[in-house]
């Protein structure tokens, strides 16, 4: 594919590309002209795997760069891939040699030792680990060092995960390039899913109806019933208002109107049969005919 291809594929602008390609984060393409290349699904995959460390994972392009030389040096091993990755992830420095900085090494060696940890006490993460721990205690938060073995009870297991992950890969490229994503992207995602644990344990402990109402009170006892008083005398009845003379008329009214009712009536049935002759008159036609 071209250059313009390869742009619309990744969803990176050419000049991007171009700067990659000058830059040696991106291989040259096959030459078919002075001044054209092809490029093939390897050069879109790369691309993709540069934007995902850069955008997601926060990795500046110089980081970048080591972490892919890393991954395309065939003579390192895959540890070694994983540690280079690893240590452009970390931050690293911000605290000051002294007494305080050495204390808190002294801890992080002892975690290590403590949990029987592969790993350099005075690496990457072990220094940033150790400069956490002085801050903590210099903003005053030191009792939050208290927590280690609960966060390293949660690491491991991630640990395993990711590298679980790795290996069901066969190909060397496949295997280096998830090892990459894993610890760059996987430090990502678990930043993520803490902040979302975090939002889910703060709601339900400091916003839940539960917690804003507060527990209900038992309910008291209830009083006694009072007791009914006597009923009153009924007073005397009034005097019943005379019936007025024309007051009957209306009766009558009603019943000349049912008269004329049932004269309705009668007038209906009496055309009923007229229709029913006529009907036979038809029918006698048609059994004549």
């Amino acid at each position: 594919m071209r250059i313009g291809e390869l742009s619309r594929r990744s969803g990176v602008p050419v000049p991007t590309i171009k700067y990659y390609l000058r830059e040696g984060l991106l291989a040259a393409g096959e030459l078919t002209s002075p001044n054209q290349a092809r490029y093939g699904p390897g050069h879109e995959r790369r691309l993709r795997l540069i934007r995902a460390l850069l955008d997601v994972g926060g990795l500046p392009l110089a980081a970048i760069g080591e972490v892919l030389r890393a991954m395309d040096d065939p003579g390192q091993p895959v540890h070694k891939v994983l540690g280079a990755a690893a240590d452009r992830v970390t931050p690293t420095g911000g605290e000051a040699a002294g007494p305080d900085l050495e204390d808190a090494r002294e801890e992080v060696a002892e975690l290590v030792r403590r949990r029987g940890w592969q790993a350099d006490e005075r690496g990457t993460a072990a220094e940033s680990l150790a400069g956490v721990l002085c801050a903590l205690r210099r903003a005053g938060h030191g009792g939050y060092i208290d927590l280690l073995d609960v966060y390293a009870d949660a690491a491991e297991p991630i640990a395993r995960a990711d590298l679980d992950y790795v290996q069901r890969r066969v190909a060397r490229e496949d295997l280096v390039e998830s090892v990459v994503v894993g610890t760059v992207l996987g430090e990502a995602m678990f930043g993520a899913l803490r902040r979302l644990a975090h939002i889910d344990v703060s709601f339900r402990r400091f916003e839940s109806p539960e917690h804003l109402s507060g527990p209900v009170g038992p309910v008291g006892p209830v009083g006694p019933v009072g007791s009914v008083g006597p009923v009153g005398s009924v007073g005397p009845v009034g005097p019943v208002e005379p019936v007025e003379p024309g007051g009957s008329g209306g009766g009558g009214e009603v019943a000349g109107g049912a008269g004329g009712t049932r004269g309705a009536e009668g007038s209906d049935a009496a055309e009923e049969p007229g229709g029913t002759e006529g009907s036979g008159g038809a029918d006698g036609g048609a059994a004549g005919a």
